[in-house]
């Protein structure tokens, strides 16, 4: 049985009247169980504890990775799914009348730890896409490789292997990452492709971004991609990845938001890619995403879920910003409430 970490939690006291611009609470406690990304584990365990707080509800909620999510709510076994990548990506959709809702906006960062590198003062490391893809083909093996130096002139870095590490689970931050490297390396869409899960040709896997994270900082010479606020609870640094615009960005607030804002209007479905922005969108970190709930339109639970999911939607989405999650923007924030308001 595979292990779960859950988010847990449960309130006893009641609430009156409105909190957080939800409804009074019910007269006994209601549980909603949801499953899938570990990319928005963080921000959605505030949702929980609040609108819980406000409600007298529960949310049990599994970071399985967005590939469990979409099996776990196809096969009924939770109320709702989360996943970093759309529904276009997975084979069939998981229900007849499941639809996706883009609820909070971040970013997968690409990390490392190479012992005795030193950088310019006030610099990151720097990498391309073509270089990154390298690394992932296994074609570029060390850091002190000429194609890496010479991105970075002025730093020490020193020749230590390259230890490539991926997610081993079905993880929207594989999709992402690899719709990345696709997008700029025609050799990397050929050989790996862009999915959840895809067959990387060197490296090591590790589940979930809390295992790539602690797999990450006890490994001389890795790298990895690891969704925006694990590097933050991890205290890991990011590499600013060369944007279309020709600018070395990393994955913060306004490097989101710049990406988020080089979109504008949100296609049916409500499936907005934004990872590798265009030219014009200087500012832009490149690897930046939406993530998703995923949820039936008819459902047992349908009240607890239009509850829930609006006050992420909402108030919830100021818990972002501590967690490197990007406000929505004005547009996609409609589009998710009006099919919010299509559940019942």
């Amino acid at each position: 049985m595979r292990s779960k970490q859950l988010v847990r939690l449960t309130c006893a006291a009641l609430l009156a009247g409105c909190v957080f611009g939800l409804s009074t609470a019910v007269a006994s406690a209601s549980t909603l169980t949801g499953a899938g990304s570990t990319l928005v584990a963080p921000i959605e365990a505030e949702w929980a504890t609040a609108w819980g707080t406000a409600t007298g509800n529960n949310v049990t909620y599994a970071p399985v990775g967005s590939g469990s999510g979409y099996k776990d709510i196809a096969g009924g076994q939770v109320d709702f799914g989360a996943s970093d990548a759309p529904l276009s990506v997975y084979q069939t959709p998981p229900c007849a009348n499941c639809v996706q809702i883009p609820w909070a906006l971040t970013a997968t960062g690409v990390s490392y730890r190479i012992d005795g590198l030193r950088l310019p003062r006030h610099t990151n490391l720097h990498l391309t896409g073509p270089v990154l893809a390298k690394i992932y083909l296994g074609q570029i093996t060390n850091w002190s490789d000429p194609a890496i130096r010479a991105l970075n002139k002025g730093a020490h870095i020193p020749s230590t292997p390259i230890t490539v590490l991926w997610r081993s689970d079905s993880s929207g931050d594989t999709y992402a990452f690899t719709r990345y490297l696709s997008d700029v390396s025609g050799s990397f869409a050929s050989r790996v492709g862009s999915s959840t899960a895809v067959s990387f040709p060197v490296g090591v896997g590790a589940r979930g971004n809390s295992g790539m994270a602690s797999a990450t900082s006890g490994t001389n010479g890795s790298i990895a991609y690891i969704a925006v606020s694990y590097l933050i609870a991890q205290r890991l640094p990011a590499i600013g990845i060369k944007n279309a615009g020709g600018r070395y960005v990393v994955p913060n607030l306004s490097a989101i938001e710049a990406a988020a804002a080089a979109f504008h209007s949100v296609p049916p479905g409500n499936q907005v890619t934004i990872v590798n922005p265009p030219r014009r969108a200087k500012s832009a970190y490149a690897i930046s995403t939406y993530t998703y709930a995923i949820v039936p339109t008819t459902a047992p639970n349908g009240a607890l879920l239009q509850s829930f999911i609006g006050y992420a939607l909402g108030a919830g989405q100021r818990f972002g910003p501590s967690l490197d999650f990007a406000p929505l923007p004005k547009a996609v924030l409609n589009a998710a409430r009006a099919t919010v308001a299509s559940i019942h």
